[in-house]
C-alpha cells in the first residue's frame, strides 16, 4: 500500500467522523460563548469554576471537613445551574431556533442596509449640527436582548424622522439609547453598561462612557453625538473614535455593519 489511504478507504474510516464531531462541537461552544458574552452568566460560570477547584484543591491538600461540605454542594449543581441560568438557557434554546440557522443568510438585502446607513448618517450630522446628544448600537454577533429589555420595544423602520424625533432634548426617550437589529429600530431608551475605567479624559461624558462600555461587553458599533460639542465619535471594541465627518462615518459604519458589500467593492476595484 502507498502512502496515502484511498479516498474511499479515508471516507469509511471514522476519521471524517471525528473531525467532524470536534468542528460541530468547537462552533456550538464558540456561539454560546458569544451568547454570554457580556451578560451575568459569565459570572456565574466564573463562581462554579471557583467551586470546583475549591473542590479539587480541598480533596489534594487533605483538607476534609472543607471538601466534604463541598460535596454536599456538588449535587445540587444541575438544579441549581437551571434555575441561575433559565434566562440564558431560554436566550440559548431562541437563537438556536430559526434565527440560528439564518445567521449569516441576510435578513436584508445590501441596497435595504445601504438606506438604513445613510438614514443614520444623515440623521446623525443633523444632531451633531443641532447639538442634539445621541446613542446608536448596532447589533453584531453578540446579541443584546438584556440591553434591549431596559427599554421601550419599538421594531420600526429607521427613518430621519424618526431618530430625530427620538432623540429631541424634550422626548422621554432622548437620554437612552436606541438598539438597531437586522436593519430596523427594536428599541429606544435603552440603559447601556458604563465603563469602569479609572482614567478616561475629562470630555468623555456619560454617553461616551456608555458608549465605551457597550463596545467592552460586546462586539457592537455604537454611535455617538456630544450634546457638548455636537462631536460625532464611534466607540469599538473598547476604543472611540472621535470627531467624524458625514462621509467618513459612512466609510466606517459600510465597512464594520456591511463588510461584504465592501470587500465586493475592493475585488472588483481590483480587478
Amino acid at each position: 500500500m502507498g502512502a496515502h489511504l484511498p479516498f474511499s478507504l479515508l471516507w469509511k474510516s471514522d476519521l471524517w467522523q471525528g473531525v467532524l464531531d470536534v468542528l460541530v462541537v468547537a462552533y456550538l461552544l464558540y456561539r454560546l460563548l458569544l451568547l454570554v458574552r457580556g451578560t451575568r452568566a459569565m459570572q456565574i460560570l466564573g463562581g462554579l469554576g471557583t467551586l470546583l477547584l475549591a473542590l479539587y484543591l480541598s480533596d489534594k491538600l487533605h483538607l476534609d471537613t472543607l471538601n466534604w461540605l463541598l460535596r454536599q454542594i456538588v449535587p445540587l449543581g444541575p438544579v441549581a445551574i437551571v434555575i441561575l441560568f433559565y434566562p440564558e438557557l431560554r436566550h440559548a434554546l431562541e437563537e438556536f431556533g430559526p434565527r440560528f440557522w439564518s445567521r449569516g443568510l441576510s435578513l436584508l438585502n445590501r441596497e435595504d442596509v445601504s438606506e438604513m446607513l445613510l438614514a443614520v448618517v444623515h440623521s446623525v450630522t443633523l444632531l451633531s449640527a443641532k447639538r442634539m446628544g445621541a446613542l446608536i448600537v448596532f447589533e453584531r454577533q453578540t446579541g443584546l436582548d438584556e440591553v434591549i429589555q431596559t427599554g421601550v420595544l419599538l421594531d420600526a423602520v429607521v427613518t430621519v424622522e424618526l431618530l430625530d424625533t427620538i432623540f429631541y432634548k424634550g422626548s422621554a426617550l432622548h437620554d437612552g439609547a436606541l438598539i438597531i437589529r437586522h436593519g430596523k429600530v427594536v428599541a429606544a431608551g435603552c440603559i447601556l453598561p458604563l465603563t469602569d475605567r479609572p482614567k478616561l479624559d475629562a470630555a468623555v461624558h456619560t454617553r461616551h462612557k456608555a458608549a465605551l462600555g457597550m463596545s467592552e461587553n460586546s462586539d457592537a458599533v455604537v454611535v455617538v453625538v456630544s450634546e457638548e460639542t455636537g462631536t460625532v465619535s464611534i466607540a469599538l471594541d473598547g476604543k472611540l473614535i472621535r470627531g467624524l465627518r458625514e462621509e467618513v462615518l459612512r466609510e466606517r459604519l459600510t465597512a464594520l455593519i456591511q463588510p461584504t458589500e465592501r470587500l465586493g467593492v475592493k475585488r472588483k476595484a481590483a480587478a
